[in-house]
């Protein structure tokens, strides 16, 4: 066990840990120079195109330091405030994080909110200086911001370019000598930690664990703690660019077990594997349950492939444990799926991987927060979607989540970073300049006015500079007006949201002048109204398509053309009452993107 280290690399997005990573690989030549490009953990086409890691991947390298040959368990993190569940799965599974922090950029607010996690699971910490070789970077600024952030000396600062290579050999050292090796018996009962699973379709389920105590052999009867359920370990291994199987699996050490697995629901992220003979006597206790930030409908566009989506779902959900779903119904859409998300970023993700890995197409509704409503009768109700809104009678009051949001940016965007909170409803609650130049704001906003567009807006005020991160705090009382959407009279209960009443107005109008635009005209009028109750506030109209009746009268009596104009007005009174009108799926997006 003292030849093991595990460690995970966190940093704000963008700061070069998935660079960092490979140059790591390339040095205990885990793999070949033929195998190697750029951000090779990054396997999926999406991480690639976007630039950004979405899960986290763990990889074994073996170093020799002072003749010893030691085991380097590498886990790359994702950077952005969205998939901050995948660092906390990771930050549980290592004694040790590497913090990497960009020279021309600064500490961040995301790499503040990592390190706390870390810190809080009591991993051993080593800052590294990423980008030294740039133009801009700012080498003594940010490595005294570093110090001041640990409370270390600057000599332990690492400072490194990921790109060239740099610098990056010591550090293999440091991991070695400052991560301390995982503590645990190799002779007590078996108690392996699942941090991750995901979905072969020719070998079943396969779950990423950390052995605690104990340790795990091929062919051994293995049980899931939380579950009760038994399996053989038909095969157990260890992590490279592929999977590696081997006899067993030590104390302390990543690897994989293969057991078979047909059923999703028998596999759960954090729970505990166990020997079937020897069991343990209680389960390690895991991550925190996952709290999403908001929720959205996702409905298959054919209504008869409801099944299909639901396996879809089951299979996503052991590759993205922070996703989760819930079966609901809607009048216009029919049967679908009610699923939380961490973000806006992280809904558009799950349903760009649902259409390229399971070719499955949803539709996705208007999405929103969790809402607690207090009724006359004294019940506290839950409400994700705004047809659950009970009747405007019963409601005492609605109390709607807020969170507590850091902000850092430059002095400079100092009074546009404010005016954005201010329209967005929030509180200052602190201020505190990290250097002259650069100021972290502390502001309580509530959560539904940050879901859409404000990360977007912040970056697009602070030309990129301004970085955002934010916890749940609670709930507070709001005063809170649900708005409909009606086409012809008939509400469009996907397009419903529950809203502040200052911002209903006005919000109601956008959302009639866009849908004006995307609704494709019909051989009838077409009423588009916003309402609040009964009461209509916003209206407008798709004019019909008309086709000249009268083309063939020439000259002749009036009474002919009038004749055929009343049996063209006939027709059309008709069409309306039988027509329906066909919300296309852009509409629903385009309602996240009103400016």
């Amino acid at each position: 066990m003292k030849h093991i280290r595990n460690f995970c690399i966190i940093a704000h997005i963008d700061h070069g840990k998935s660079t960092l990573a490979d140059r790591l690989l390339e040095l205990t030549k885990t793999l070949s120079v033929r195998d190697m490009e750029n951000q090779v953990l990054d396997d999926m086409d999406l991480e690639k195109e976007k630039g950004i890691t979405i899960k986290s991947h763990a990889i074994q390298m073996d170093y020799v330091y002072k003749g010893e040959t030691y085991r380097l368990n590498l886990i790359d993190t994702p950077g952005h405030v969205d998939f901050s569940y995948e660092v906390s799965r990771s930050i549980a599974s290592c004694e040790g994080a590497l913090l990497v922090v960009d020279a021309s950029q600064g500490v961040q607010a995301q790499t503040i909110s990592n390190l706390y996690q870390a810190v809080d699971h009591g991993l051993e910490i080593i800052p590294v200086l990423n980008k030294i070789d740039m133009d801009s970077a700012m080498v003594e600024v940010v490595t005294d911001e570093v110090c001041d952030l640990l409370g270390c000396d600057p000599e332990d600062v690492y400072k490194v370019s990921a790109r060239t290579g740099e610098g990056v050999a010591p550090l293999l050292d440091a991991i070695v000598e400052k991560i301390p090796a995982p503590v645990g018996d190799p002779e007590a009962p078996l108690q392996a930690l699942i941090f991750d699973s995901v979905f072969n379709s020719f070998r079943g389920i396969i779950a990423y664990f950390k052995v605690m105590n104990g340790s795990i052999r091929k062919g051994d009867k293995v049980k899931f703690f939380n579950t009760g359920k038994e399996y053989v370990a038909d095969e157990v291994g260890v992590l490279k660019m592929q999977l590696k199987p081997t006899d067993g699996i030590e104390c302390g050490d990543v690897g994989y077990i293969i057991s078979g697995i047909k059923s999703a629901a028998e596999v759960k992220v954090g729970d505990t594997i166990t020997h079937v003979e020897q069991p343990c006597s209680k389960a390690i206790a895991g991550f925190e349950e996952v709290k999403p930030m908001l929720f959205a409908g996702m409905y298959p566009v054919q209504a008869d492939r409801y099944e299909d989506l639901r396996a879809t779902l089951e299979k996503f959900q052991l590759n993205d444990a922070s996703f989760v779903y819930e079966p609901e119904s809607s009048l216009a859409l029919g049967f679908g799926f009610r699923c939380g998300f961490l973000g806006l970023l992280h809904m558009e993700i799950v349903q760009e991987r649902l259409f390229r890995e399971f070719a499955m197409d949803v539709i996705t509704t208007v999405p929103n927060v969790s809402y607690k409503v207090y009724t006359t009768k004294g019940e506290v109700i839950d409400v994700h979607n705004p047809s659950g809104l009970p009747a405007p009678t019963l409601i005492e009051h609605i109390e709607e989540p807020y969170i507590k949001a850091q902000i850092i940016t430059n002095t400079d965007f100092y009074g546009p970073v404010m005016k954005l909170c201010m329209d967005k409803r929030g509180t200052l609650k602190g201020e505190h300049y990290i250097t002259a130049n650069r100021v972290e704001l502390t502001y309580e906003l509530p959560l539904s006015e940050i879901v859409f567009d404000f990360y977007d807006k912040l970056k697009s005020i602070s030309k990129g500079y301004a970085s955002f991160d934010y916890h749940l705090m609670g709930y507070r009382p709001a005063k809170l007006v649900k708005l409909d959407i009606l086409l012809n009279g008939d509400p469009a209960d996907a397009l419903s949201t529950l809203i502040h009443e200052d911002h209903a107005y006005d919000f109601g109008r956008k959302i009639c002048l866009k849908l004006k635009d995307l609704i494709p005209r019909q051989q009838f009028d077409i009423a588009i109204q916003a309402a609040i109750g009964a009461k209509i506030i916003a209206r407008e109209t798709v004019r019909q398509v008309r086709k000249d009746v009268t083309a063939k009268c020439y000259g002749g009596d009036i009474t002919r053309k009038r004749k055929l104009l009343e049996k063209q007005k006939e027709g059309k009174k008709r069409m309306r009452q039988i027509g329906t009108v066909q919300v296309p799926q852009s509409a629903f997006m385009a309602v996240l993107k009103l400016d």
